[in-house]
């Protein structure tokens, strides 16, 4: 007698309709403001629609931008830096310097930059995986080293506030054309800063979703310990994490000193928290596991924005911080009601 076996359909794969799709991207939010904040300023502001007006906002964008993208990708990650702001001046400081006394060519002064950069990043992320204490009070401690660093090396050496001026060195003007030229786009001209900051979100963007490395930072983002127990490598990736921002104050430091060809020690203090409102307004929780390179770049965009609308709509430029905390405000409730619409449409 033979039997027969009945076997049950497999069921067919959820297909998430598109404005579901939409809904679920933890950028939408900060998409929303950026329009909102882009026909504002049109409106009140009659020359921020010039090609030169537009160049503007976007250079402003882009140096916070630059940072942004791995200040996010951090935040995901579940941890904050905030000696980020003052590493791009550590960065700069010991371009410069070391070019100088050492009379080298300002490319040895720049590779020996991005060794020290890397160390401090690296640094970071070994200490948080070793000693498992705070991010907060890891990275407030470089924080101050660095500031500490910065002015007493520089009064040290120089014997001033300021770097010597390196503008009439060799590989000077090869330096300067990689980190701080610019470039005409149709009647636009532009920094290179700006390319710098597109290629960094499309390789930060690419990372986080088409490597398992982005699982990784996903990973340990949403919790350490489950993390860990799936096999992820929660201490490299953290590490790699720290990096990821030294490298991007490597190339924000050499920005800034090849700009000027003098660096002033004081720099940079404050910025990290700028870095970091940029992410949030681009939909990174507080709390780690979601947001996005691109939600950075469009938080950089509305802080450019914001900061040369003001001046280009003639208000006064004390107002600056109140729309910025607002605008932060705004955009993590905005956050959190979108990613409640996105969790309930599951």
């Amino acid at each position: 007698m033979s039997s027969t076996t009945a076997t049950a359909p497999e069921a067919a794969p959820r297909v998430r309709s598109l404005p579901r799709r939409v809904l679920g991207r933890p950028e939408l939010g900060s998409v929303v403001g950026a329009a909102a904040v882009f026909v504002f300023f049109a409106i009140v502001a009659d020359s921020f629609l010039s090609a030169s007006s537009l160049s503007t906002v976007l250079y402003a964008s882009s140096t916070i931008g630059i940072m942004a993208v791995p200040v996010a990708l951090l935040m995901i990650g579940g941890e904050f830096d905030l000696s980020a702001g003052v590493m791009v001046t550590s960065s700069a400081l010991v371009s410069s310097m070391f070019s100088y006394q050492m009379t080298a060519n300002v490319w040895v002064g720049v590779g020996v930059s991005l060794l020290v950069t890397l160390a401090i990043g690296f640094f970071n992320g070994f200490v948080l995986t070793r000693t498992k204490l705070p991010s907060f009070i890891i990275t407030l401690g470089t924080f101050l080293m660095l500031t500490g660093l910065n002015l007493g090396f520089t009064k040290l050496i120089s014997g001033t506030v300021s770097t010597k001026t390196i503008g009439d060195m060799e590989g000077f003007d090869s330096a300067r054309a990689l980190f701080a030229s610019h470039f005409t786009l149709g009647d636009v001209d532009l920094q290179v800063t700006v390319l710098w900051w597109i290629g960094l979100v499309a390789v930060a963007t690419w990372v986080l979703l088409r490597t398992r490395a982005g699982n990784w930072v996903f990973a340990v983002g949403g919790g350490v310990d489950a993390a860990r127990a799936v096999g992820v490598p929660v201490r490299r990736t953290k590490i790699g994490l720290y990096m990821a921002v030294a490298f991007c104050a490597w190339v924000s430091g050499q920005h800034l000193l090849m700009s000027y060809d003098v660096v002033q020690s004081g720099e940079g203090v404050g910025n990290e928290l700028l870095y970091i409102i940029a992410a949030v307004i681009g939909g990174c929780l507080m709390t780690g596991g979601y947001g996005s390179a691109i939600g950075s770049a469009v938080g950089a965009f509305i802080f450019g924005m914001t900061s040369k609308g003001i001046v280009y709509a003639q208000w006064n430029p004390d107002w600056f911080k109140f729309f910025l905390g607002a605008m932060l405000l705004l955009a993590t409730l905005l956050n959190a009601w979108v990613r409640k619409r996105a969790e309930a449409s599951k």
